[in-house]
C-alpha cells in the first residue's frame, strides 16, 4: 500500500524558507563558515603615514594615521566577519552600512548579529565568537560596557570598535574613532562632544577600512582617529 503525503501549503514552504535563510545567517558570498581554510592575512602593505614602524605606539595608544595611507591593504580571500550592533539609531545604521559595503567591495564573508532592546550584549558577544569569525566588528555604544569583561577573557578573538572605544582595552581590540563619535562606556553618559551629524557614510567607510587594515598588519589594540 503506497502512502500519500500532504502537500505543504505555499505558505509553509516559504516559512521553512524563511527559517533555513535565518539559521544560515546574513553574508556576502557563498561561504556557509564550516570549512577549515588557512589563516587570513593582508593583501598589499601599508602606505607611509599609517604608523613610524621606528616608534611603534604603545597599548592603547592613539595614532591619527595620513589619510588614505590604508587603501592598498585587503584581506585575504575567504575572510569571515561577524557584525555585532546594537541600536537602530541613524549614526549606527549609517556604520552598519559602512561594514555591509566594505564586506561586498573586499568580497569578504559577512554574517550580522543584531541585538534588540533587552536583549543581553555579553550573550550577543558570544553567539559571535561561537561562529569562529576573524574579526567581529561592532557598533552601538550598548555593547561598550560588556565588552569590557568579554573581549578580556577571549584574547584569541579580534575585535574592531568603529565610532566608539573600551576605557581599557585588551591587545586583542582595536577601535577607530574620530571626533564626534568618541563615546567610552564606564558608565559616564554620552560624551559633551558626541555629535551624531558626524557619522557620515565618507566618514565611517574610511573608519570601516583603516580599522580593519589595522588589525590586519598586526597594529592592534590601539585606536586609529579618523580626521
Amino acid at each position: 500500500m503506497r502512502l500519500r503525503l500532504p502537500l505543504r501549503r505555499p505558505a509553509a514552504l516559504a516559512l521553512a524558507a524563511a527559517l533555513a535563510a535565518s539559521a544560515a545567517g546574513c553574508g556576502s558570498g557563498g561561504d556557509d563558515w564550516s570549512d577549515p581554510r588557512p589563516a587570513p592575512s593582508a593583501i598589499g602593505t601599508l602606505q607611509p603615514g599609517f604608523v613610524d614602524p621606528s616608534a611603534p605606539p604603545s597599548p592603547e595608544a592613539t595614532i591619527t594615521p595620513r589619510p588614505g595611507s590604508w587603501d592598498d591593504v585587503h584581506p585575504s580571500a575567504g575572510y569571515r566577519v561577524a557584525l555585532l550592533r546594537a541600536g537602530n539609531d541613524a549614526p549606527t545604521e549609517t556604520l552598519a552600512a559602512a561594514v555591509r559595503d566594505w564586506a561586498d567591495a573586499e568580497e569578504a564573508s559577512l554574517r550580522t548579529i543584531t541585538l534588540s532592546d533587552g536583549d543581553d550584549p555579553a550573550a550577543g558577544a558570544e553567539r559571535a565568537m561561537a561562529m569562529k569569525p576573524d574579526l567581529i566588528i561592532c557598533i552601538g555604544h550598548d555593547l561598550i560596557d560588556p565588552l569590557v569583561t568579554v573581549t578580556a577573557h577571549y584574547l584569541d578573538q579580534q575585535f574592531l570598535v568603529i565610532g566608539a572605544e573600551l576605557a581599557e582595552p585588551t591587545g586583542n581590540v582595536t577601535a577607530a574613532d574620530w571626533a564626534g563619535a568618541s563615546f567610552r562606556g564606564e558608565g559616564l553618559g554620552m560624551s559633551s562632544g558626541y555629535d551624531p551629524a558626524s557619522f557620515t557614510p565618507e566618514r565611517a567607510g574610511r573608519a570601516v577600512r583603516a580599522g580593519v587594515a589595522a588589525v590586519l598588519t598586526g597594529w592592534r589594540g590601539i585606536v586609529v582617529w579618523i580626521d
